[in-house]
């Protein structure tokens, strides 16, 4: 076939920048670059310099990179544009976004002018349409010309009665303002319960107004924190009863064509409160020849897809839900608990419908081979991770002897290839809220990470790897677990935040894993420690599922899928039925419906997990809040985890509990805000900056709305001394902690 000709072309066979331009405008989707580089019929040394001059384009903010490695025109304001008031800052500003943006960078930032006379002035919630004008890098001057429609909008409050109706107070920090409700608009609330209202349109005058349309309960009841924080993600957290049904009436597996691992002891290790187990693991030294010193692991988990099947109401509902959420007082799950507590949990001496991933490593931790059965097993126990460690601490076995040796043993392996691999080992610390039966929060609790925790994430991640390169061999649709490198402009954020700690970047380089790792390394043990995590978590792109691989940057990883927690993602249910498809393993497998839907899918999981994400920190920040609120008065030691133009934003030590110190409240006078060096600095001297060390009083504290305000009881570090580079300690001084790592 002839090669159509190429317009734009230099003499060196290479398009030009406008060529480009033109290319990507014209298509109707995102391009890859090596899409891209066939269009051009580009070879070898050409890629190259192509994707060299993608990256120009890119530094220059003319095109951008989306949906891992794909490239488009930068996506830009039209001069006209309907925005919505969103809030009001601490200077009275207003805060808006466009109504219609769906770029995947960063939102842009725009300055409202005052509006004309002839126009009331907008509120929250209220829409107008403006006039823009372009002030570079993504900033924008909006000049209102008309009011629009408002949508309608759904708020999380507590309702207080009142002659007139009720009033409710927004659960939301940085929040203004109580709504007016109606009499015979409260849904027959009382005093003190927690509601969703629907914001009616705003009046000239008096409180904006706002209708219950749903009553979540009393708020000093059990639980009220986890309701608020699931109501306002709009998190499903009630199964329709025909889902119920359908869930119900699964029976129990039979052996069938199934391969029988039922005398293979496979234990499960967990959570101390976990209720549903969904992997189950076993590892001997492996026998061959050629393998010596390997190990043969077998991975069995949970076979979801024999319940739940494409396009059933089961299937539609976890579908909806994408993904299990876990609170600290209780679990919204993905499916029903006769599913996800029943016959898909691994429980011990219970028959169980599985999964299995064989899987054969060598000595140095590589994959050798692999093998996917679709058997029934028999869990011989269920395990803690403390109870594992305990006995591998102790030299005893709960199971067998050398049961425990086997899989430690396989773990040293996958742990020394991780190593080699290069994969990012950020310190950082977790923390568990920890209720009493009341619901109450007695304490913020570290949690501890053993060994045993990494044991099991080194066996998830093989069997991960396992089933990414088994799909890519059967040619089926594969949804990837990426992680896409930081972007140039992460890595300048955090070139300049680093610089502040006495570590230098060079501009421009990109980094790997263990590049970080290497800084990491440095400030191992230095006060700042914890914040250099912080930061270089900060400065990673957010993991995202998609059909398209782009590798997982942070394992250090090329090929990598999700395989192993059906009962609560729903992109493992479809890496299982995949397997089950491209394997021939019987029903339940992949449709077609399903593998013409990836994409779509893909982007539609990924938004419920961020949305999970979301709720579970929200409830946790309220839960943090509540145990402050019982301790209003008392001083701590704490960081500084950012500084802002409004204030500071300080964690307490010893539990991780944050508030914030607004800026008002700060000794030494007023304070001004160095965008530069992000550093606030008040008029008597004294300077805050992420990282510092500080006491704090605890001022005001409300678990419900999530607030937490401190008090400052120092007057802030003095100017830091101009010269080299290299790190300066200061004369005050800092805990030292190890953090431990979350994956």
């Amino acid at each position: 076939m002839a090669k159509r000709k190429i317009e734009g072309l230099g003499p060196d066979g290479l398009p030009g920048s406008d060529t480009i331009l033109e290319t990507l405008k014209s298509s109707s989707e995102a391009l890859p670059t090596r899409e891209l580089a066939r269009m051009f019929s580009l070879k070898g040394p050409q890629r190259t310099a192509l994707r060299e001059k993608l990256r120009e384009l890119q530094d220059a903010g003319t095109i951008e990179r989306v949906q891992g490695r794909r490239w488009r025109v930068t996506a830009e304001l039209p001069p006209v544009a309907v925005l919505e008031v969103t809030g009001v800052d601490d200077d009275g500003d207003l805060k808006v976004r466009p109504v219609n943006h769906s770029s995947d960078g960063p939102a842009p930032q725009i300055e409202v002018r005052r509006p004309p006379r002839s126009m009331p002035a907008p509120g929250l919630g209220d829409r107008f349409v403006a006039r823009l004008s372009p002030r570079g890098d993504n900033r924008y001057t909006a000049t209102p010309l008309r009011a629009t429609e408002s949508k309608s909008e759904s708020v999380v409050g507590r309702f207080r009665t009142s002659d007139d109706g009720g009033r409710i107070t927004p659960l939301e920090r940085g929040r203004r303002g109580d709504f007016l409700v109606a009499a015979g608009e409260n849904a027959a609330a009382e005093d003190g319960d927690l509601v969703v209202v629907e914001v009616l349109p705003a009046r000239r005058l008096g409180l904006p107004q706002a209708r219950v349309i749903e009553n979540i309960g009393a708020g000093d009841a059990p639980g009220a924190i986890s309701r608020i924080a699931i109501h306002r993600a709009g998190i499903p957290d009630h199964f329709p009863d025909a889902i119920v049904d359908e869930a119900e009436t699964a029976k129990p597996p039979i052996l069938g064509k199934r391969t029988d691992l039922r005398d293979l002891p496979l234990v499960t290790i967990d959570g101390a409160d976990a209720r549903d187990f969904d992997d189950a693991v076993f590892a001997e030294p492996d026998e061959s020849a050629n393998n010596q010193g390997g190990w043969h692991l077998v991975v069995a988990i949970a076979d979801v897809a024999e319940y739940v099947r494409p396009g059933s109401p089961l299937d539609r509902e976890a579908f909806r839900r994408g993904n299990s959420v876990y609170f600290p007082d209780r679990v919204v799950p993905m499916l029903p608990e006769a599913l996800s507590n029943g016959l898909c949990s691994l429980r011990p001496d219970e028959d169980r419908a599985c999964l299995a991933a064989d899987l054969w490593i060598g000595k140095d931790g590589k994959l050798r081979k692999h093998r996917f059965r679709r058997a029934l097993m028999r869990s011989v126990a269920r395990l803690t991770y403390e109870q594992v460690q305990a006995a591998r601490d102790a030299g005893n076995d709960p199971i067998a002897p050398g049961h425990l040796d086997n899989l430690y043993g396989a773990f040293a392996s996958l742990a020394a290839a991780r190593s080699a691999r290069g994969s990012l080992e950020l310190e950082l610390p977790e923390r568990k809220v920890v209720l009493d039966d009341e619901g109450t929060v007695t304490n913020i609790a570290p949690v501890s990470r053993f060994d045993s925790h990494k044991l099991i994430e080194e066996f998830m991640i093989a069997a991960n790897v396992a089933a990414a390169r088994e799909l890519k061999r059967l040619r089926q649709p594969v949804m990837f677990r990426i992680h896409d490198e930081p972007s140039i402009e992460k890595l300048e954020d955090l070139r300049d935040m680093l610089a502040g700690f006495g570590v230098k970047l060079t501009r421009g380089k990109s980094m790997r894993p263990k590049d970080f790792n290497g800084i990491l390394a440095r400030v191992r043990g230095e006060p700042h420690e914890r914040t250099v995590n912080e930061i270089i978590l900060r400065s990673q792109m957010q993991a995202q599922y998609n059909p398209d691989n782009a590798g997982h940057f942070g394992l250090g990883l090329q090929d990598y899928a999700h395989f192993t927690s059906p009962i609560r993602r729903y992109a493992d249910l479809l890496v299982h039925r995949a397997l089950i498809l491209g394997l021939q393993l019987g029903d339940g497998g992949l449709d077609d419906s399903e593998a013409g839907r990836f994409t779509e899918i893909g982007e539609h999981i990924s938004k419920t997990e961020r949305r999970a994400v979301s709720a579970e920190r929200d409830a946790n920040d309220r839960y943090t809040a509540a145990f402050l609120e019982a301790r209003l008065g008392q001083s701590f030691s704490g960081t500084v985890r950012g500084a802002t133009r409004a204030g500071l934003f300080v964690s307490i030590d010893d539990n991780g509990a944050e508030g914030f110190v607004p800026a008002s409240r700060l000794p030494g006078g007023r304070p001004r805000f160095d965008m530069n060096t992000r550093v606030l600095k008040t008029e008597h001297g004294g300077q805050y900056r992420m990282g510092d060390s500080v006491e704090i009083r605890i001022a005001e504290a409300d678990g419900l709305s999530g607030s937490a305000i401190f008090d400052l009881m120092d007057a802030g570090m003095p100017a830091r001394p101009k010269g080299p580079k290299k790190h300066r300690k200061s004369s005050r001084k800092r805990p030292d902690k190890r953090h431990k790592k979350r994956r």
